[in-house]
Protein backbone atom coordinates (compact mmCIF):
# COMPACT_ATOMS: atom_id res chain seq x y z
CA UNK A 1 0.00 0.00 0.00
CA UNK A 2 1.16 3.53 -0.78
CA UNK A 3 1.59 5.47 2.46
CA UNK A 4 -0.37 8.66 3.16
CA UNK A 5 1.54 11.51 4.79
CA UNK A 6 -0.74 14.37 5.82
CA UNK A 7 0.64 17.86 5.34
CA UNK A 8 -0.65 19.98 8.24
CA UNK A 9 0.46 23.38 6.94
CA UNK A 10 -3.14 24.51 6.40
CA UNK A 11 -4.01 23.79 10.03
CA UNK A 12 -1.13 26.05 11.05
CA UNK A 13 -2.37 28.74 8.63
CA UNK A 14 -5.77 28.64 10.29
CA UNK A 15 -4.21 28.83 13.75
CA UNK A 16 -1.98 31.74 12.82
CA UNK A 17 -4.81 33.72 11.21
CA UNK A 18 -6.54 34.11 14.56
CA UNK A 19 -3.69 33.95 17.05
CA UNK A 20 -3.82 31.62 20.00
CA UNK A 21 -3.50 27.89 19.58
CA UNK A 22 -6.67 26.74 17.80
CA UNK A 23 -6.46 24.37 16.08
CA UNK A 24 -3.84 22.81 18.29
CA UNK A 25 -1.24 21.16 16.04
CA UNK A 26 -0.11 18.67 18.66
CA UNK A 27 -3.64 17.40 19.30
CA UNK A 28 -4.44 17.45 15.57
CA UNK A 29 -1.33 15.43 14.75
CA UNK A 30 -2.15 12.79 17.33
CA UNK A 31 -5.70 12.55 15.97
CA UNK A 32 -4.57 12.36 12.33
CA UNK A 33 -2.24 9.49 13.18
CA UNK A 34 -4.95 7.73 15.21
CA UNK A 35 -7.27 7.96 12.18
CA UNK A 36 -4.74 5.93 10.19
CA UNK A 37 -2.38 8.37 8.47
CA UNK A 38 1.08 6.86 8.09
CA UNK A 39 3.03 10.11 8.18
CA UNK A 40 3.00 13.81 9.03
CA UNK A 41 4.48 16.43 6.70
CA UNK A 42 5.36 20.04 7.47
CA UNK A 43 6.84 22.67 5.20
CA UNK A 44 8.19 25.60 7.23
CA UNK A 45 9.03 28.71 5.24
CA UNK A 46 11.35 31.53 6.28
CA UNK A 47 8.48 33.89 7.14
CA UNK A 48 6.80 31.15 9.24
CA UNK A 49 3.40 32.15 7.82
CA UNK A 50 2.03 28.69 8.55
CA UNK A 51 4.30 26.06 10.13
CA UNK A 52 6.80 27.67 12.48
CA UNK A 53 10.26 26.28 13.12
CA UNK A 54 9.25 25.69 16.73
CA UNK A 55 6.29 23.62 15.51
CA UNK A 56 8.72 21.22 13.86
CA UNK A 57 10.61 20.88 17.12
CA UNK A 58 7.41 20.31 19.11
CA UNK A 59 5.95 17.83 16.62
CA UNK A 60 9.08 15.70 16.70
CA UNK A 61 8.19 14.80 20.28
CA UNK A 62 4.75 13.43 19.40
CA UNK A 63 4.85 12.04 15.85
CA UNK A 64 4.84 8.25 16.08
CA UNK A 65 4.69 7.52 12.34
CA UNK A 66 7.00 9.05 9.69
CA UNK A 67 7.91 12.70 10.11
CA UNK A 68 8.71 14.51 6.86
CA UNK A 69 10.05 18.07 6.79
CA UNK A 70 9.95 19.82 3.41
CA UNK A 71 11.69 23.01 2.40
CA UNK A 72 14.35 24.91 0.55
CA UNK A 73 17.72 23.96 2.10
CA UNK A 74 18.79 27.44 3.15
CA UNK A 75 21.13 27.49 6.19
CA UNK A 76 18.36 27.96 8.79
CA UNK A 77 16.38 25.09 7.30
CA UNK A 78 19.39 22.79 7.26
CA UNK A 79 20.11 23.62 10.91
CA UNK A 80 16.48 22.90 11.83
CA UNK A 81 16.45 19.51 10.10
CA UNK A 82 19.74 18.49 11.68
CA UNK A 83 18.37 19.48 15.08
CA UNK A 84 14.99 17.75 14.71
CA UNK A 85 16.22 14.72 12.73
CA UNK A 86 12.93 13.73 11.06
CA UNK A 87 12.43 10.44 9.26
CA UNK A 88 12.71 12.21 5.92
CA UNK A 89 13.69 15.59 4.54
CA UNK A 90 12.24 16.65 1.19
CA UNK A 91 14.22 19.32 -0.63
CA UNK A 92 12.07 21.84 -2.49
CA UNK A 93 13.49 24.77 -4.53
CA UNK A 94 10.77 27.27 -3.62
CA UNK A 95 11.54 30.98 -3.43
CA UNK A 96 11.24 32.60 -0.02
CA UNK A 97 8.11 34.52 -1.11
CA UNK A 98 6.44 31.61 -2.94
CA UNK A 99 2.78 31.08 -2.08
CA UNK A 100 3.26 27.38 -2.65
CA UNK A 101 5.78 25.12 -4.34
CA UNK A 102 5.68 25.59 -8.11
CA UNK A 103 8.62 23.72 -9.66
CA UNK A 104 10.98 20.84 -9.15
CA UNK A 105 14.76 20.97 -8.98
CA UNK A 106 16.97 21.23 -12.01
CA UNK A 107 19.04 18.33 -10.77
CA UNK A 108 21.68 18.83 -13.46
CA UNK A 109 22.25 22.53 -12.87
CA UNK A 110 22.23 22.21 -9.07
CA UNK A 111 23.91 18.81 -8.82
CA UNK A 112 26.95 19.90 -6.79
CA UNK A 113 24.83 21.81 -4.29
CA UNK A 114 22.40 18.91 -3.87
CA UNK A 115 25.22 16.39 -3.47
CA UNK A 116 26.68 18.38 -0.56
CA UNK A 117 23.36 18.95 1.21
CA UNK A 118 22.15 15.39 0.78
CA UNK A 119 25.45 14.01 2.05
CA UNK A 120 25.08 16.08 5.21
CA UNK A 121 21.56 14.81 5.89
CA UNK A 122 22.36 11.17 5.14
CA UNK A 123 25.42 11.26 7.39
CA UNK A 124 22.97 12.17 10.14
CA UNK A 125 20.64 9.25 9.40
CA UNK A 126 17.92 11.28 7.65
CA UNK A 127 16.30 9.85 4.52
CA UNK A 128 16.36 12.33 1.65
CA UNK A 129 13.94 13.11 -1.15
CA UNK A 130 14.13 15.67 -3.98
CA UNK A 131 11.11 17.47 -5.44
CA UNK A 132 11.28 16.99 -9.24
CA UNK A 133 9.18 17.57 -12.32
CA UNK A 134 8.15 14.49 -14.36
CA UNK A 135 11.21 14.64 -16.61
CA UNK A 136 13.39 11.57 -17.10
CA UNK A 137 16.53 13.70 -17.38
CA UNK A 138 15.79 15.32 -14.01
CA UNK A 139 15.20 11.86 -12.54
CA UNK A 140 18.53 10.63 -13.89
CA UNK A 141 20.16 13.75 -12.47
CA UNK A 142 18.55 13.08 -9.09
CA UNK A 143 20.13 9.64 -9.04
CA UNK A 144 23.54 11.28 -9.33
CA UNK A 145 23.02 13.37 -6.19
CA UNK A 146 22.88 10.44 -3.78
CA UNK A 147 19.26 11.04 -2.78
CA UNK A 148 17.15 8.13 -1.55
CA UNK A 149 13.93 9.20 -3.21
CA UNK A 150 12.29 11.70 -5.51
CA UNK A 151 8.94 13.39 -4.97
CA UNK A 152 7.09 13.88 -8.24
CA UNK A 153 5.55 17.36 -8.49
CA UNK A 154 2.02 16.49 -9.56
CA UNK A 155 0.31 19.83 -10.30
CA UNK A 156 0.33 19.34 -14.08
CA UNK A 157 -1.26 15.90 -13.71
CA UNK A 158 -3.99 17.26 -11.42
CA UNK A 159 -4.79 20.05 -13.87
CA UNK A 160 -4.94 17.67 -16.85
CA UNK A 161 -7.11 15.21 -14.90
CA UNK A 162 -9.56 17.96 -13.92
CA UNK A 163 -9.84 18.90 -17.60
CA UNK A 164 -10.65 15.33 -18.58
CA UNK A 165 -7.17 14.56 -19.92
CA UNK A 166 -6.01 12.12 -17.28
CA UNK A 167 -4.39 9.67 -19.68
CA UNK A 168 -2.34 12.42 -21.31
CA UNK A 169 -1.50 14.02 -18.00
CA UNK A 170 -0.30 10.84 -16.34
CA UNK A 171 2.02 9.73 -19.16
CA UNK A 172 5.14 11.74 -18.21
CA UNK A 173 4.72 10.73 -14.57
CA UNK A 174 4.56 7.05 -15.43
CA UNK A 175 7.69 7.46 -17.55
CA UNK A 176 9.52 9.32 -14.80
CA UNK A 177 8.49 6.72 -12.22
CA UNK A 178 9.71 3.90 -14.44
CA UNK A 179 13.08 5.62 -14.80
CA UNK A 180 13.29 6.29 -11.05
CA UNK A 181 12.75 2.61 -10.33
CA UNK A 182 15.37 1.62 -12.89
CA UNK A 183 18.00 3.87 -11.29
CA UNK A 184 17.16 2.74 -7.76
CA UNK A 185 15.20 5.71 -6.45
CA UNK A 186 12.15 5.49 -4.22
CA UNK A 187 9.10 7.34 -5.51
CA UNK A 188 6.97 9.81 -3.56
CA UNK A 189 4.44 12.27 -5.00
CA UNK A 190 2.57 15.38 -4.01
CA UNK A 191 0.86 18.66 -4.92
CA UNK A 192 -2.83 18.97 -5.86
CA UNK A 193 -3.51 15.28 -5.40
CA UNK A 194 -7.05 14.83 -4.10
CA UNK A 195 -9.88 12.37 -3.54
CA UNK A 196 -10.90 12.97 -7.16
CA UNK A 197 -7.60 11.98 -8.78
CA UNK A 198 -5.60 9.92 -6.27
CA UNK A 199 -6.95 6.50 -7.29
CA UNK A 200 -6.17 7.09 -10.97
CA UNK A 201 -2.69 8.38 -10.10
CA UNK A 202 -1.92 5.43 -7.84
CA UNK A 203 -3.12 2.89 -10.43
CA UNK A 204 -0.85 4.34 -13.10
CA UNK A 205 2.34 4.98 -11.12
CA UNK A 206 4.23 1.77 -10.31
CA UNK A 207 6.24 1.50 -7.10
CA UNK A 208 4.64 4.58 -5.52
CA UNK A 209 5.83 4.58 -1.91
CA UNK A 210 4.22 7.68 -0.44
CA UNK A 211 1.97 10.63 -1.20
CA UNK A 212 1.96 13.88 0.75
CA UNK A 213 -1.42 15.63 0.73
CA UNK A 214 -2.43 18.76 2.60
CA UNK A 215 -4.50 21.48 0.94
CA UNK A 216 -7.01 19.17 -0.74
CA UNK A 217 -7.31 16.88 2.27
CA UNK A 218 -8.06 19.75 4.65
CA UNK A 219 -10.56 21.32 2.22
CA UNK A 220 -12.26 17.95 1.70
CA UNK A 221 -12.42 17.49 5.46
CA UNK A 222 -14.35 20.76 5.72
CA UNK A 223 -16.73 19.84 2.91
CA UNK A 224 -17.36 16.32 4.15
CA UNK A 225 -17.63 17.26 7.81
CA UNK A 226 -19.49 20.58 7.84
CA UNK A 227 -22.98 19.06 7.69
CA UNK A 228 -22.29 17.03 10.80
CA UNK A 229 -20.95 20.03 12.73
CA UNK A 230 -23.87 22.29 11.73
CA UNK A 231 -26.30 19.68 12.97
CA UNK A 232 -24.35 19.34 16.21
CA UNK A 233 -24.77 23.11 16.74
CA UNK A 234 -28.46 22.97 15.90
CA UNK A 235 -28.97 20.13 18.35
CA UNK A 236 -27.31 22.16 21.14
CA UNK A 237 -29.38 25.22 20.29
CA UNK A 238 -32.75 23.50 20.61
Amino acid sequence: MTKLSVNINKLATLRNSRGGNVPNLITSTKDIESFGAQGITVHPRPDERHIRYQDARDLKKVVTTEFNIEGNPIPDFIDLVLEVRPTQVTLVPDAEDAITSNAGWDTLKHKDFLVDVIKTFKENGIRTSIFVDPDVDMVKGAAETGTDRIELYTESFAKAYAEGNGKTGIAPFAEAAKMAHEVGLGINAGHDLSLDNIKFFKENIPNLLEVSIGHALICESIYLGIENVINMYLHRLK
